[in-house]
């Protein structure tokens, strides 16, 4: 038998993550959640990736799931191997057994195949079928005492599959015995429905605490780490470089632009002007051979295109990497980890998040959101990333509130577009509320939108009304 310290990977990196580095080797997993949660995925999935010849993977169903079921629906799986199957991962059922002669018969047919096959995995599907046919609470111990033994003596990584719910998974017997204990559930958030992930036991190991969504797909489960980052000083590779918000004279407002690797809230209500202000930063403002991410929701590439035309700019430029992804069915533990990656394989310096707005109506959660956002600011600024993002405020004349979240507090600068009335007319104005670890220019500035973007003019004077 191999020490604790060797782990059992599923597979997927993040996932092992999550387990504080993998299940620990040698162990009874179990895993519970109620029907479609992936359960079953899951368990195969660890098979598929683990099994040898010499050590194979025995995967034995009960009586809640036909083993003709599991095969077909196993098949449609990208890590099915059909090749696999009968050499190093193994199929049989235990059904006939337990209903002839109960917990005794399944015993009896686990001990000869454990004896015949020498699994390095054994998989019960699903484990709580067997509590119907104990006797009463002692047989189920006895039974439990037993295959716990003969596991432990032959080292045999065992993955026991139920549909227990949480009050279950406190009092049954087996999650006594289990050293881990997987739980995978969907949980309603307004009209989406989430899956997560959260471990609730892993005997003799760290893991990461809390809720992790989860996606199933062809490629089994794709797992996202609950993200909530702490602050790294240490980490930090100081910069003390300026760089252009891509308008000159907002440039000046900021004392000669942004510091690098800063993030930047743009607010304002519709129509004020923060995505132009946005294109000015990703188009105008990066700088030769650098990249930038632009993240949008609601503007799809034709509409973006259209926009980007009247000022000669084109998603054809080499230096743009568009990120559209649609509000229906976003999930934002996926789209921050796909946004970091993309990140990272391009090297991009800078990052556009138009808008938070549609980011923030698919988390219904306020407390993950901010998690979320916090970490995804800290991550970019220990890149050296700049980033800007555009919020919608509802109020169109005499704004009181920026964001209902706190997005601003985490923000370096906080610029506000706004409407001001004129004697005949609708006037534009711009200002800059906040420059963290630098001066600026607290004036309020008109602007107009023109065919060469945005052109900054005189302060308002005090007498001038601007409400």
């Amino acid at each position: 038998m191999g020490p604790v310290s060797e782990r059992l990977s599923s597979g997927s990196a993040r996932l092992d993550t999550v387990l504080g580095g993998g299940l620990p080797l040698y162990g009874t997993n179990l895993i519970i959640g109620p029907p479609g949660s992936g359960k079953t995925i899951l368990a195969q999935q660890y098979v598929f990736h683990n099994a040898t010849i010499p050590r194979p993977a025995l995967y034995l169903s009960t009586v809640s799931e036909p083993l003709e079921k599991i095969l077909r629906y196993g098949q449609s799986l990208e890590f099915f191997d059909k090749s696999a199957v009968g050499s190093r991962v193994v199929y049989d059922d235990l059904g006939e057994a337990l209903n002839d002669a109960g917990l005794t018969g399944v015993l009896t047919q686990l001990t000869a195949l454990l004896r015949e096959h020498r699994p390095g995995l054994l998989v019960i599907d699903s484990f709580k079928a067997l509590r119907a046919y104990a006797a009463d609470a002692g047989e189920i111990r006895r039974f439990l005492h037993n295959l716990a033994g003969q596991l432990s003596a032959m080292a045999v990584s065992a993955f026991w599959i139920g549909e227990y719910d949480a009050a279950e998974a406190a009092d049954a017997p087996e999650c006594a015995v289990a050293d881990a204990i997987i739980s995978l559930r969907a949980q309603r958030s307004a009209e989406q429905e989430v899956r997560v992930l959260q471990v609730m036991k892993l005997r003799g190991s760290g893991f990461v605490s809390g809720q992790h969504a989860y996606r199933i797909s062809p490629q089994g489960l794709t797992v996202y780490p609950r993200m909530a980052d702490t602050a790294s000083v240490d980490a930090y590779d100081l910069v003390f470089d300026r760089t252009t918000s891509g308008v000159p004279l907002l440039d000046e407002m900021l004392s000669d632009g942004f510091w690098e690797g800063a993030s930047t809230l743009v607010a304002g209500p519709s129509g004020a002007g923060k995505t132009l202000l946005a294109l000015h930063f990703a188009f105008a403002g990066i700088g030769p051979g650098q990249k930038c991410v632009f993240a949008t929701f609601q503007e799809n590439p034709v509409q973006l295109e259209r926009i980007l035309h009247g000022y000669s700019w084109s998603l054809t430029d080499e230096r743009i990497e568009l990120m559209y992804r649609p509000p229906v069915d976003l999930l934002l533990d996926e789209w921050v980890y796909d946004l970091l990656e993309l990140v990272d394989r391009i090297g991009a310096k800078r990052v556009v998040i138009d808008s938070l707005g549609d980011l923030r109506a698919v988390c219904q959660d306020e407390l993950r959101f901010r998690e979320y956002m916090y970490s995804l600011l800290q991550r970019c600024a220990l890149r050296n990333v700049s980033v800007m993002m555009t919020q919608e405020v509802a109020e169109l004349f005499g704004i009181t509130c920026l964001s209902e979240y706190g997005i601003s507090h985490l923000s370096d600068n906080v610029v506000l577009l706004q409407f001001l009335r004129g004697d005949s007319e609708v006037k534009r104005a711009i200002t800059v509320l906040k420059t963290r670890g630098s001066a600026h220019d607290p004036q309020i500035r008109q602007f107009e939108i023109t065919a060469d973007g945005f052109s900054l003019g005189k302060p308002f004077q005090p007498e001038q009304s601007l409400l």
